[in-house]
């Protein structure tokens, strides 16, 4: 369904939207699929860094470095590093995953505050928040800032693949315990910003739209102006200027604590993205009330609602013309 069908949206949501590792947590969120099965993590890490160009010198030369870790997952579990690592076992892990401070009780707080503000309920104003990592979306779903989230985008990796001769009828089996074998679905940092298309166009609440459809900013039903992204760094920046160029706002994030250097690192990288205006404002990834990073996503957020609320006023108005009243006589008047 398209706008010219008649889908009207009252564009009064607040989209709040996350990046998760190192903007949600301090490191990746592999981490406890790491310590379950005893494998050191910088060396994984390492051998992900070294995959493009093992497959360039195997005439693969697009293999993939966003992503490229998905397919090294699956190679540990067929290799039987990760055994029997599935689907309701990321979940299961993703129960370990520890957030930055103030975390997931901040994402809470932030709804009530808009949510629960006498004027901004005469407008049915909500905030919603998203996550869009290229993450695992299972662990994310199995982590503790689940219930806060409207929706996760991340990469999806199958137990089970589709026999040949499918048909829609065919019975599938369960494959949640079933050992991953294949990618459903990856997301990079690129293909992040269609994540933001399909929040600003409603897709994930209409999958009826198409989000590649033509559909004019006022029948969209999340706006732009409406949104924050909140990310830590350089490789968020395509999401960064889509918001930007659309009113958006953005907040970079470096680790409040930590080993100096590496806290150093984060720092001058948000720093330089502020300078380079690729981003509106960043701190510490600490979200506890008082804090400068609490204080500022909580007045952004409260500043759209409020600019919500004022245009629905003006159109109000504007809507309802003044009300005829009876002339009152004056002493000049004739009887």
């Amino acid at each position: 369904m398209s706008s010219s069908d008649g889908l009207v949206f009252l564009q009064n949501v607040i989209a709040v939207i996350w990046d998760f590792d190192k903007t949600l947590i301090p490191g990746y969120m592999q981490v406890p699929i790491f310590e379950r099965y005893d494998v050191d993590g910088p060396t994984f890490w390492k051998e992900v860094n070294a995959l493009p160009a093992f497959y360039k010198e195997h005439g693969h030369p697009l293999f993939p470095n966003d992503i490229g870790y998905l397919s090294h997952v699956l190679t540990y579990i067929r290799e039987g590093i990760f055994d029997g690592l599935s689907n309701s076992g990321l979940r299961e892990l993703g129960q370990k995953i520890e957030f930055f401070p103030g975390l997931p009780d901040f994402f809470g707080e932030m709804k009530r505050n808009i949510e629960d503000n006498p004027e901004y309920r005469k407008c049915d104003i909500t905030l919603e928040h998203y996550v869009v990592s290229t993450g695992l979306r299972q662990m994310i779903l199995g982590s503790a800032i689940a219930p806060h989230v409207e929706d996760v985008w991340a990469c999806e990796l199958l137990g089970i693949n589709a026999p040949p001769g499918l048909q829609s009828d065919t019975a599938a089996t369960p494959a949640e315990d079933a050992p991953l074998i294949s990618i459903a679905y990856a997301i990079d940092n690129t293909t992040k910003t269609r994540a933001i298309f399909e929040i600003n166009k409603g897709v994930n609440r209409h999958p009826e739209i198409d989000v590649n459809a033509k559909m004019e900013p006022e029948a969209r039903r999340v706006p732009f102006e409406n949104m924050i992204y909140i990310a830590d760094g350089p490789s968020d920046v395509p999401v960064f200027s889509v918001l930007n160029q659309n009113g958006g706002k953005t907040y970079a994030v470096y680790p409040p604590d930590g080993p100096e250097k590496e806290v150093d690192t984060a720092f001058r990288q948000v720093r330089v993205l502020r300078e380079q205006g690729r981003v509106m404002e960043f701190g510490e990834a600490d979200y506890r009330p008082g804090t400068h990073t609490n204080r500022c996503i909580t007045t952004w957020a409260d500043s759209i609602a409020k600019r919500i609320t004022d245009g629905w006023q003006a159109r109000l108005r504007s809507t309802v013309g003044a009300v005829p009243k009876h002339i009152v006589p004056t002493a000049t008047d004739p009887e």
